[in-house]
């Protein structure tokens, strides 16, 4: 799929100010900030969605990212930080990387501090997720030898995706099958990312699915990670699943 570098830089915008408000995003929100007339971004818009990149949930709204917009501007992220410094800066709205958005640097210390002050591995793996919960906002997750620990469920219930029942019981769903599910995909990358209807249960949930894999006292495929909406701040969420992953193999 060829987009135009203005197509992006759209795309990526509602994407970003969707993770911010939850509302749908209107072309007169995104003519201001491009500077360019609300006709133009309609057209683009239009574009996109021809695309199945995003959609208008109602006649009379703004557009919200699709499940396919959010895997390209992910594949971007990661696209870039094979090759750019991942912590450098970036114009806005240009290919984002997986970098330190505004507020992540100061996450990353709590992160750090918080692992390497616990005692032993069990320890070390749920002060992890724990602290991935308070600073994403999302359900953390880690694998502790045969176990699932979870935590911060209501977080991830006081989402406003998560007001219709049929999602929340498919996040049940998905949740009831991971442990499995984990030890026999056994994914090969450092991060991996399941958007939406991407997650091999519960697919109607709406949620992602951020995983890092790391060895452990306890496993070779250990695995900590994030479940949140499809619509939150990825920069931040993957370069802190990222990081902890990390952290927690060199620590051991």
């Amino acid at each position: 799929m060829n987009l135009t570098e203005r197509q992006k830089e759209i795309l990526f915008a509602i994407i970003e100010q969707y993770a911010e408000v939850a509302t749908p995003v209107g072309s007169v929100t995104l003519a201001k900030l491009f500077d360019v007339s609300s006709a133009t971004i309609r057209a683009e818009m239009s574009k996109l969605e021809s695309f199945g990149l995003i959609a208008q949930p109602h006649t009379s709204a703004g557009r919200i990212p699709t499940d396919a917009g959010y895997r390209y501007y992910v594949n971007s992220l990661v696209e870039n930080s094979e090759t750019n410094n991942p912590w450098a800066e970036s114009p806005a709205y240009d290919l984002p990387r997986l970098e330190a958005p505004r507020g992540t640097n100061r996450s990353a210390h709590v992160l750090e501090v918080r692992v390497s002050s616990q005692a032993s591995a069990e320890a070390t793996i749920k002060s992890a997720v724990d602290s991935l919960v308070e600073l994403t906002g999302n359900l953390g997750l880690g694998t502790i030898g045969n176990q699932l620990y979870l935590a911060g469920i209501s977080r991830l219930l006081t989402q406003p995706e998560f007001v219709d029942l049929g999602r929340v019981q498919a996040v049940a769903k998905l949740l009831d099958n991971l442990e499995p599910w984990l030890r026999e995909a056994a994914p090969g990358e450092p991060l991996n990312i399941f958007i939406g209807k991407e997650n091999p249960i519960g697919k109607s949930s709406g949620a992602s699915l951020i995983i890092s894999k790391f060895r452990s006292p306890f496993s070779d495929n250990s695995y900590i990670g994030v479940l949140g909406p499809t619509r939150q701040n990825y920069q931040k969420v993957m370069s802190l699943v990222r990081q902890a992953g990390e952290m927690l193999e060199k620590g051991f």
